[in-house]
């Protein structure tokens, strides 16, 4: 006899009997459909890999729901936190802990410490690229009101390297230098100018200044544009640097915070909020006011209020128990069953019953002849507390920044070092990763 040949697909590997055996299907996880060239074929895999996912979405939401069914209503469903970028973000190695000892040490000394314990008010001149459009003054007005000590000088011919050097003297300690395309902010460039020892390594014999970054700007409207603004005062305002959770972001932070005075004149009740977000610093300046609201506030703490409790739930216990001997005594005079023995028991129970009522009103009479007393000694009447709320009115500008790079030392395009610089092709590789 002739043998058979093994089929090519077999070879090296033993023949497995699978004959009344059931083969659990495993589900391939998707690939993604783009090496498919036939464009028919391409869409009719992708659409069933939608309806599983459908599928299994609903299938999942069946299962929560029979599960909060077995719990029963009295135990909370625990709540679904929806997947977002924030939360699903990659872990970053240099994000600062709570009250981290190097990182707080670090800033202590660092070129922004004297802006932040209030020895040194900043100074600022802002000025644009050559040849401005109109719009952009519009920008800068806002600007003005916005940051206290802003100055505007016009740019003319002069280079950045002539301005540092003419701010320098000057006594400025900042330079902001807006650029634009298409009669649109698009860029700011800060440099500190002040001289410290930390911007030269610790040094303080060898003074200089720095940093200097450079700022994508988007999304800019000027406050007359913005719906229902209010106008801005000459009042410090106070500031709120958030989102800001990584060494770089610290250190972006500190750097945009130096161009605000850290004295806050609380009496204008404005506020300038640098906020991060994926990287993207949204800037807003607003006046908040505090109203008292109509509902009233009820604290869980108070004694008062606990007392007051316990007499509406002692009063609803003693209706109760006249309600049930007022049916008792009606059930047993439908029987016919009382004796004149039993209806003078209950007229000696309800003499007693009365005798303690009365003997209880007495003491509330007391107690409230007590609390008139120590109202008329010196102690006021407590009026209702009502809930305080929070009104908003935003003043502008509105802007968003994004940063590109930051550089030691002043503006130097040739021999200026980079402490930082934004590669898209490299750093941009996931949604999930952010640098600030």
């Amino acid at each position: 006899m002739v043998k058979k040949k093994a089929h090519p697909s077999l070879k090296g590997k033993k023949p497995v009997n699978t004959a009344g055996k059931v083969v659990a299907k495993s589900r391939t996880k998707m690939v993604n459909p783009g090496h498919i060239r036939n464009r028919l074929k391409r869409s009719e895999v992708y659409g069933k890999y939608l309806m599983e996912k459908k599928a299994l979405k609903r299938q999942k939401r069946i299962q929560r729901a029979k599960e909060a069914e077995a719990l029963g209503e009295d135990v909370p469903a625990p709540k679904q936190t929806p997947r977002t970028l924030d939360n699903a973000r990659q872990i970053e190695p240099t994000m600062v802990q709570q009250n981290d000892v190097e990182v707080m040490g670090d800033e202590a000394t660092d070129e922004f410490a004297d802006y932040f314990s209030d020895t040194v008010r900043p100074k600022i001149l802002i000025t644009t690229r050559p040849r401005p459009s109109s719009k952009l003054f519009h920008f800068i007005g806002d600007l003005m009101r916005f940051f206290p000590q802003l100055y505007y000088y016009p740019r003319k011919s002069f280079s950045v390297k002539d301005i540092c050097e003419f701010a320098v003297k000057r006594n400025f300690t900042h330079l902001i230098v807006l650029s634009e395309k298409n009669k649109v902010c698009n860029g700011m460039i800060i440099s500190h100018l002040r001289r410290t020892g930390a911007a030269a390594g610790g040094d303080e014999h060898a003074k200089c200044a720095g940093p200097t970054a450079f700022f994508k700007v988007s999304n800019v409207i000027t406050s007359s544009d913005v719906p229902n603004h209010g106008s801005a005062t000459s009042h410090v305002p106070e500031l709120v640097l958030n989102g800001f959770g990584t060494r770089l972001g610290h250190r972006v932070g500190r750097f945009l915070g130096s161009l605000f005075p850290h004295n806050a004149q609380f009496q204008g009740r404005q506020v300038a909020t640098f906020h991060n977000q994926r990287d993207y610093i949204f800037v807003r300046h607003h006046r908040y006011i505090f109203e008292a609201g109509k509902e009233e506030y009820k604290d869980p703490n108070d004694v008062d209020e606990k007392k007051r409790r316990g007499k509406g739930e002692k009063e609803e216990e003693d209706i109760n128990n006249m309600n049930d001997g007022e049916d008792s005594n009606s059930e047993n005079d439908d029987d016919g069953n009382n004796n004149d023995d039993d209806d003078d028991d209950d007229e000696d129970l309800d003499e007693e019953q009365q005798q303690q009522e009365e003997e209880s009103s007495d003491d509330d009479d007391d107690d409230e002849n007590q609390d008139e007393d120590e109202q008329r000694v010196g102690k006021k009447s407590k009026k209702p507390n009502k809930k305080t709320k929070a009104r908003l009115q935003e003043l502008g500008p509105r802007f968003t920044l994004k940063l590109r790079w930051i550089q030691e030392g002043t503006f130097d395009t040739h021999f200026g070092e980079y402490e930082w610089f934004h590669k898209r092709k490299e750093m941009d590789t996931t949604r999930r990763k952010f640098h600030l």
